[in-house]
């Protein structure tokens, strides 16, 4: 062996140095690229009028949503009527204001109705103001104007600066806990106003009751008592400050009737308890220019013990930037389960911004100790499961819980335990219907709840108990009381005449006791399965074959002779129309086609409801359906429609299909504040957009099988629960390749236009070859 010289050998150690170090770098660029998701999502897509999301900052699926607040409308004007705008306020936050009033911890995300906006916290400094917009003389609020030029949001973290009083204002958070960091200038009058009046979807008696205490210079705690949405809901907190105050106090905004012997005090300043219906309270301090001063804010459903525990646990320091990167490195690990090449950066953006939209609810609903607050109002301890809650079901059993069947299944799983518990603990032993903070809001019409169920047994990642699914299904199938279900069993449909909105919920009743019967199933009970099997049929009753429409019906058997298809208002529908609404029967879409007229027919219909312009007196009467969502008379703006674009698979014409989905994915979705072109409903908007974007998405929830779109991705890895791995590959993708020659699942050509649970699971390798023909 030839020697190696002292000289040779360093040269040879650097050099290898220097090559390592290259490589290090390049390995650390890229990993570094496909780590930080979080950079290719904007909070502030859809915060426009229609989108109704918020920027804020929130962990993921986390209990404390904390995000500035840009008005206060009340939900009535003078006169008792619906105020209107209130609709536009749905999440506290609209990208058109130029005012701040401050930052609440709980926010719906894209939901049509509203309500939360808890414990709004505002910094300001001068005179004390404690009135939002204007004080009764007339003068200024407490509110700031603001520049979207010095508003930043990404995952886990907002910032702007109030230009009223020169604080710069930066927002994250824990699951729990918000936390605040406030920049003052010099000041011997600053405040942290804490506004227990403020509300979401305000009227003048939501606050019940609300309830202060002044634990000590820097430790305050307390509740809030509401009925708006919720009827019944209460949300304890415990709120620490970085800095002592120097003084505190509070005015309350309803008459007092009486008080008892407290009387006896000057409660207003300086008095550790306050207690009333509307209260502002307020903590003053002295600022050095560029002192920052930190609140961190816990939440609790069950008690300020709770709240303190949950705060001490979640963030035990005082360290912003330490959360802020906690929380942006949760926001990546649920990012990262799909890493996607798309064609264009704004589509890659427009798609990681919709993958964080489906993770903001459900969201926790329990202590860091597994106590939560039931249904019934009394205090549980979860036992196998973490307990979830904001099921806008009506919404999210389209797409967003079959996503989580592949990116959360686990998740998945303790949401139905919770949707379970809901149902042990209610009085009508009903599964939720569109429930949040232990109450149920009744919104929106049947019990899909069962969707879910069926839909994670479908798919064979369901781990709770199917016995106690299957009697919890059928207990609420068969309340008779609530909204035509008596009245649907006895006539075999819903009656006009005795229930509003009556061919919806019979075909939204015959789908769900379809999922019912795929419970049956697999628990192994035949006589529930075939008892609602014939129920699923229900739909045919409801169907006119002499105009070719879905038709309200009366309880004498007959027709309503009043009817017109195109109309969204009072023809038997809710929040659709015939056109779109009636094409519901995701249970038998072969039998629906049949019954329709036929492949050729039916695609043809398909055809005329993408192209026949609707008049704007049909869609006059709802605030969902608007012009950003319609493509003709097709409303991709609201839910019943999400489907729709995939049934001409059925019809032999998987091309229409191809064509339609890229449509509404390139004018539907954008990567701006305008980016939703509807409410996004708790994440069923954005979820529609992932699935779509794959190329297959879930129009029958409750069976294994998705139906093939046309992805907009080059590449997709999606990396499984399960430790497995799926390569979705569309080669030859285009902005102009949106037609699909053929798919492939690990080399073997699908044969048809449905693509298996099992394929998706088991991992391995789905490849889409492009046309533009």
């Amino acid at each position: 062996m030839k020697k190696i010289t002292s000289l040779s050998l360093l040269l040879f150690i650097l050099l290898l140095g220097i090559g390592c170090s290259k490589n290090s770098k390049k390995i650390t660029k890229e990993s570094t690229d496909l780590k930080d998701y979080t950079k290719y999502v904007n909070p502030l897509i859809g915060t426009s009028k229609m989108g109704h999301v918020f920027p804020g900052a929130t962990a993921p699926f986390g209990m404390v949503q904390l995000s500035p607040q840009t008005n206060f409308e009340v939900m009535f004007d003078e006169d008792g009527r619906y105020n209107k705008e209130t609709y536009e306020y749905c999440a506290g936050y609209q990208y058109k204001d130029s005012t701040i009033i401050g930052f609440a911890h709980t926010n719906f995300s894209g939901t049509g109705h509203a309500d939360l906006g808890d414990f709004l916290v505002m910094p300001t400094t001068g005179d004390l103001v404690l009135d939002p917009l204007k004080t009764k003389e007339g003068t200024k609020g407490f509110y700031s104007t603001f520049s979207h030029d010095t508003e930043k949001a990404s995952p886990g973290f907002y910032e702007v600066n109030l230009d009223s009083y020169n604080i710069k204002a930066e927002l994250t958070a824990s699951e729990r806990v918000g936390f605040h960091q406030y920049t003052f200038p010099k000041s011997d009058n600053a405040h942290i106003i804490l506004d227990l009046v403020y509300n979401v979807y305000h009227h003048d008696n939501k606050n019940v009751w609300t309830f202060i205490r002044v634990e000590n210079d820097s430790l305050v705690t307390g509740y809030r008592q509401t009925k708006g949405w919720a009827r019944t809901k209460k949300v304890f907190f415990a709120m620490e400050f970085s800095k002592p105050f120097k003084s505190y106090g509070h005015k309350k905004y309803n008459k007092e009737t009486y008080d008892g012997f407290y009387r006896k005090f000057k409660q207003n300043e300086n008095f550790p308890e306050m207690a009333g219906k509307d209260i502002r309270a307020y903590f003053n301090f002295d600022t050095e220019e560029g002192e920052k001063i930190k609140v961190k804010f816990a939440l609790s459903p069950v008690s300020t013990n709770g709240a303190l525990n949950n705060l001490n646990t979640e963030i035990p320091n005082w360290d912003f930037n330490k959360t802020k990167e906690e929380t942006k490195n949760k926001w990546n690990k649920e990012l990262s389960k799909i890493d996607v090449e798309t064609i264009s950066e704004k589509d890659k953006t427009t798609f990681y911004t919709a993958l964080y939209h489906t993770n903001l609810s459900p969201i926790l609903y329990e202590d860091v100790d597994g106590k939560y607050r039931g249904l019934d109002q009394n205090i549980y301890t979860s036992e196998g499961f973490t307990n979830y809650t904001i099921f806008s079901l009506w919404d999210t059993y389209r797409a967003l819980h079959p996503l989580y069947n592949i990116t959360q299944p686990q998740r998945n799983n303790d949401m139905i335990k919770s949707m379970l518990a809901h149902h042990d603990q209610s009085v009508h032993k009903m599964l939720p219907i569109w429930s949040h903070y232990a109450n149920e809001n009744w919104c929106m019409i049947g019990y899909h709840a069962t969707s879910v169920i069926a839909d994670a047994l479908a798919k064979n990642v369901g781990n709770f108990d199917v016995n106690h699914a299957l009697k919890a299904s059928t207990n609420t199938a068969t309340v008779r009381y609530f909204d035509g279900i008596g009245d649907y069993m006895d006539y075999k449909y819903v009656p006009e005449d005795k229930s509003g909105s009556s061919v919806s919920k019979t075909l939204e009743y015959a789908y769900n006791d379809w999922c019912i019967a795929q419970i049956a199933t697999k628990v192994g009970d035949k006589d529930t399965e075939n008892e609602y099997l014939a129920r699923a049929e229900y739909y045919k009753n409801v169907y006119d074959p002499t105009i070719g429409f879905m038709r309200p019906k009366l309880s004498n058997g007959k027709f309503r002779e009043s009817f017109d298809p195109m109309d969204t208002h009072g023809q038997g529908f809710i929040e659709g129309n015939a056109w779109n609404y009636g094409l519901y029967v995701p249970q038998n879409i072969d039998n629906m086609i049949e019954m329709m007229g036929g492949k050729e027919k039916f695609s043809k219909q398909l055809d005329e409801l993408f192209t026949t312009e609707i008049d704007d007196k049909y869609i006059a009467h709802h605030e969902d359906i608007t012009r950003d969502g319609i493509i003709g008379n097709y409303v991709h703006g609201n839910e019943p429609g999400h489907h729709i674009p995939y049934l001409y698979n059925w019809t032999g014409h998987p091309e229409k299909t191809q064509q339609r989905v890229r449509m509404i994915m390139d004018t539907m979705y954008a990567d701006t504040v305008e980016g939703l072109c509807g409410n996004d409903d708790a994440g069923q908007m954005s979820a529609w957009y992932i699935f779509s974007s794959l190329g297959f998405y879930p129009v029958t929830p409750g069976s294994p099988y998705y139906a093939l779109g046309s992805p907009n991705i080059k590449e997709a890895t999606i990396h499984l629960e399960n430790g497995k791995t799926l390569k979705i590959m569309a080669k030859n993708q285009s902005k102009e390749n949106v037609y699909v020659k053929s798919v492939t699942v690990n080399g073997k050509k699908l044969g048809n236009f449905l693509l298996s649970h099992q394929d998706i699971v088991n991992g391995g390798e789905i490849v889409f070859e492009m046309s533009n023909k």
